[in-house]
């Protein structure tokens, strides 16, 4: 399995949140910007408003998950992140994947299908 490149640098991270386009849903807010790679580049965020520290990881794995089983489905190039709120922790797993679809549409994310 394909190891995911993650986005670890604060000013990254602030380059992103300032520069880059977004998509609010009510499980998860994206961020998108180009970034000039041949491959995407994922960073997590979630705020201890959530939880305590199994809560937020909990979080942190269902966002890391859903972004998985979406990259073959994504363009290539982007740096993402994805900020949880408060209905990703217990909400169920279809609508939390239904609604980064989503966001991921809206921002032009998704590769046109082919039949």
């Amino acid at each position: 399995m394909k190891k995911t490149v993650t986005i670890k640098e604060n000013r990254t991270f602030r380059r992103i949140y300032n520069k880059g386009r977004s998509a609010v849903t009510p499980f998860l807010v994206l961020y998108c910007r180009p970034n000039g790679q041949d491959h995407n580049r994922l960073g997590v965020t979630v705020s201890t408003r959530l939880g305590g520290a199994v809560v937020r990881n909990r979080a942190r794995r269902r966002l890391r998950e859903v972004y998985r089983l979406a990259q073959p489905e994504m363009k290539q190039g982007y740096d993402i992140i994805l900020v949880a709120r408060g209905r990703a922790v217990g909400g169920p797993w279809q609508k939390l994947n239904a609604a980064f679809y989503k966001a991921c549409g809206q921002l032009g994310l998704l590769r046109e299908k082919r039949t």
